[in-house]
């Protein structure tokens, strides 16, 4: 069994999205039907998609984990100004958790 859909429902997708941009990942603008617009980005299998919260509903408490090719990924958070919360050694690798802007943390790994 492979992970293959994550839908992150965001009070400001707009914003989300040029979060996720910061860390590397591209969307394409979507709309099924007469459904919600939304923003979509694939990662190998993975479909990743940014919806807009709907009304009633609560931000999740799903944390996510990133393997990113970049090899110094503090200096890389500081140029992009996205704050690191914490960080920890994991397998001898540095992992910084920031949060995205609906407060999800989210882990940043050298691959």
């Amino acid at each position: 069994m492979q992970l293959n859909l994550l839908v992150l429902r965001c009070k400001n997708i707009k914003t989300s999205k040029a979060f996720y941009e910061k860390l590397g990942l591209t969307f394409v603008q979507e709309q099924h039907g007469k459904g919600p617009v939304h923003y979509s980005t694939l990662m190998e299998e993975l479909v990743m998609e940014l919806y807009p919260l709907t009304k009633g509903s609560e931000i999740d408490n799903i944390r996510l984990g990133f393997l990113m090719e970049i090899e110094n990924i503090f200096e890389y958070l500081e140029r992009e100004t996205i704050v690191v919360c914490s960080q920890y050694q994991y397998e001898d690798k540095n992992v910084f958790v920031v949060e995205d802007p609906d407060g999800r943390k989210i882990e940043l790994k050298s691959n």
